[in-house]
């Protein structure tokens, strides 16, 4: 009865479509509150090299926790959603794929915008201690995308392809995470370093040409979304795709560096 119950709840409410952009980004922040105090709960008792850090490392530790658990999860949402479901496929759709959403697509949406926003206050609070201009700019364009997608339903095909993204911070938080604890000199950073590389190049190179080609596809269906849609589409890729070319140069002359020192 209380699961029946719970499904009705989940149906009726969480998912129905007036509450959830609502709802979904309360869950995000809300979600983002619960990792990052039991993260700083499970490291201070089983990560002895937690409790020697200073308090602003501290903060940063359970900061990259939120990050890599939203990563996981609108990576696989992303993933899901944009090359294993029908919802934006064009075999199966008799409408445009640029307008199409539901209610799932929109409430994952939604969590990742209580994710930047909660992610943009601790940068702001603690500036530049967890980032600088580059991630403030980076946040406020993905909370703009992503926040648009969400209350409108338009693009959500090309949100969830930037999206995609996303992939990477894993390896970029574990590669913090080795670096603070003396381990940059360990086989695992090395690993993880190319790792780093080929994801990004996958996920913030490749991707993001295969979603210029979809654009250049699909021109017509994006003629079709509202002015800002399409600003946003045709604006805020190209933007995060110069970044990702800059971060991805910084990353090979890293990856470089390492493995010269190895030899």
């Amino acid at each position: 009865m209380a699961i029946q119950s719970y499904d009705m709840l989940l149906k009726n409410f969480t998912l129905s479509s007036p509450y959830v952009p609502y709802t979904s980004m309360i869950v995000g922040i809300f979600a983002c509150k619960l990792v990052y105090d039991l993260n700083h709960l499970l490291s201070a008792a089983y990560f002895k090299s937690y409790s020697n850090l200073s308090k602003m490392q501290r903060i940063e530790w359970n900061n990259r926790a939120i990050s890599t658990i939203h990563a996981l999860f609108i990576t696989a949402m992303s993933l899901y959603l944009v090359f294993w479901s029908d919802l934006y496929s064009d075999q199966e759709l008799k409408a445009f794929v640029t307008l199409q959403s539901s209610p799932l697509s929109t409430f994952a949406l939604g969590v990742s915008v209580g994710y930047f926003l909660t992610d943009l206050a601790m940068i702001f609070w603690f500036y530049p201690a967890l980032g600088g201009m580059e991630y403030v700019v980076h946040h406020l364009l993905s909370i703009t995308s992503v926040a648009y997608a969400m209350l409108t339903g338009e693009g959500q095909l090309y949100t969830y392809m930037v999206l995609i993204s996303e992939t990477t911070t894993p390896g970029i938080n574990l590669r913090w995470y080795l670096d603070t604890t003396g381990m940059k000199r360990s086989r695992t950073y090395l690993i993880n370093g190319v790792v780093i590389f080929i994801a990004w190049l996958v996920a913030r190179i490749v991707l993001f040409m295969y979603l210029f080609y979809h654009l250049y596809l699909h021109y017509e269906q994006v003629k079709q979304m509202h002015i800002i849609g399409r600003l946003l589409a045709f604006a805020v890729p190209p933007m995060l795709a110069v970044m990702n070319v800059m971060w991805f140069w910084k990353i090979l002359k890293g990856l470089k560096k390492t493995l010269a020192k190895r030899q």
